[in-house]
């Protein structure tokens, strides 16, 4: 039992030293970076992995990019231009609420997030949308591997998106529950440091998806593949 027991310590929390001498204070705000770089890192891995076995399947025969010719429905890319922009509204909101809670604007706090909130929500049902204009063209899931990649890609970037949601309206709902606002700046930060990052994600994804089959083949090429 003294491995579980271990396994439950925790070093940082110690206890006051025999002379009144006050423990050590975590650091809480350094824990919560540290375990957003790990959470970013990890989902960093996922698409980098689905990167690399998109580029390893283009190789095959019956793989047909969805840009590069005028039947495809990328070589047209206005409607991800704007799912790309509601994403960028998105994480400028982010950095307007973390700027005022950080000033102690609570209401241009406020503004930013709900402006983030809602253009997120905008991009997700826009990307729905999206995939509902794909199948009205013919371009179903199981039709073609570069369907399924693009389906697959952006079904685990919205999941990413819609758990950044959750976690904003729990800090939310934290700071207005123990109506500490000024305690709002730390969390925020971290959580347009994911929406940023996210964002990023979405530029590889979106430069990927419209790329023409000579560009897909050369960054195969680079591979190895």
């Amino acid at each position: 039992m003294s491995l579980f027991r271990s396994l439950r310590d925790k070093p940082w929390e110690q206890p006051a030293t025999a002379g009144g001498a006050p423990g050590y204070i975590p650091d809480t705000q350094a824990a919560s970076r540290t375990a957003l770089r790990f959470v970013l890192a990890m989902v960093g891995v996922i698409f980098f992995l689905f990167i690399i076995t998109f580029l390893s399947r283009s190789q095959y025969p019956d793989f047909e990019a969805l840009a590069g010719a005028p039947w495809q429905p990328f070589s047209d890319p206005s409607r991800l231009w704007f799912n790309t922009a509601l994403l960028a509204c998105a994480s400028l909101g982010m950095h307007m609420g973390r700027n005022g809670a950080r000033r102690g604007r609570l209401n241009a706090s406020v503004i930013g997030i709900s402006a983030a909130v809602l253009f997120t929500v905008l991009f997700l049902a826009a990307q729905f949308d999206l995939w509902l204009y794909l199948q009205s063209m013919g371009f179903y899931v199981n039709s073609n591997p570069a369907n399924s990649y693009f389906y697959l890609l952006t079904a685990v970037h919205g999941l990413h998106m819609i758990g950044g949601l959750v976690v904003l309206a729990n800090v939310v709902f934290r700071v207005w529950y123990d109506n500490e606002p000024a305690s709002l700046a730390p969390p925020l930060r971290l959580c347009t440091t994911y929406w940023d990052f996210l964002f990023g994600v979405w530029l590889v994804l979106f430069a990927l998806l419209t790329s023409s089959p000579a560009t897909i083949n050369a960054l195969a090429a680079m591979c190895g593949f």
